[in-house]
């Protein structure tokens, strides 16, 4: 368990709550959580799970409070199988402090199985519509234009744009403070295609496979092979600037 304060809405107080890096975050958490990662606090902060405070040069800071509020989401949807709605509408009452019973617990849905309802919280499932993207990531529709013609961000084939680009289009936003353009992001995305490219070697069989568990396997590697590398990438440009960040 998290030895962090219970906590409400996730804004936290100045007086005492000392305040964390997201990556300081990921450590508590996975005491409990060994599968979250930071895209998945960033997921969850893009849908208005916690708010975390921003510093003047736009890095995240979480109290004691919005840990505590991520490890109920997360034991919310891992013990219940509830979608984030249903569990943001249920935290929200609590710090109004309104009782409440607990959320009706959901089915657990089978992701192999064309007949089943989507999950709404599987990253591939999740979608956002242009207006969304705009106002989440806080860009302008000339900067999005811009960034799909780079490759930057790219719309489902089915409509809409997965949740991931949320992330994306702030982090390309940040970066342009610093000068850098579109045009130079491209090796990054190259970089990060080519990335996906060796994970979809490793699990493409496993995909394939006629057995639902061999299937299943295949989506959990899938995620652990994407937290290796989005680590290993971050330790390599890390250790080529000399940097350690917090």
């Amino acid at each position: 368990m998290l030895r962090t304060p219970s906590g409400g809405a996730g804004h936290g107080t100045a007086g005492g709550n000392r305040l964390v890096s997201i990556g300081s975050v990921l450590t508590q958490l996975r005491d409990e959580f060994p599968e979250v990662t930071i895209s998945k606090i960033r997921f969850l902060e893009a849908e208005g799970l916690v708010e975390p405070r921003r510093t003047p040069s736009g890095y995240r800071k979480f109290s004691p409070e919005d840990v505590e509020r991520l490890a109920q989401v997360l034991r919310m949807q891992r013990d219940h199988y509830l979608p984030l709605k249903v569990i943001r509408e249920h935290l929200d009452a609590l710090a109004r402090g309104e009782q409440l019973p607990a959320p009706a617990q959901g089915a657990p849905r089978d992701p192999y199985d064309p007949g089943s309802e989507p999950d709404p919280d599987r990253p591939t499932a999740a979608r956002v519509g242009r207006s969304e993207l705009l106002a989440a990531a806080e860009v302008t529709e000339e900067e999005l234009v811009e960034w799909e013609s780079y490759g930057l961000i790219t719309p489902a084939a089915e409509g809409g744009y997965d949740a991931e680009s949320v992330t994306v289009a702030k982090l390309v936003a940040d970066m342009g403070r610093f000068g850098l353009e579109p045009r130079h992001l491209r090796a990054m995305k190259a970089a990060a295609d080519r990335e996906a490219g060796l994970v979809e070697q490793v699990v493409a069989p496993l995909r394939r496979h006629r057995n639902p568990q061999t299937r299943a396997h295949a989506e959990a590697t899938t995620k652990e092979l994407a937290d290796l590398s989005v680590r290993l990438h971050a330790a390599l440009v890390q250790t080529a600037l000399g940097v350690r960040l917090p």
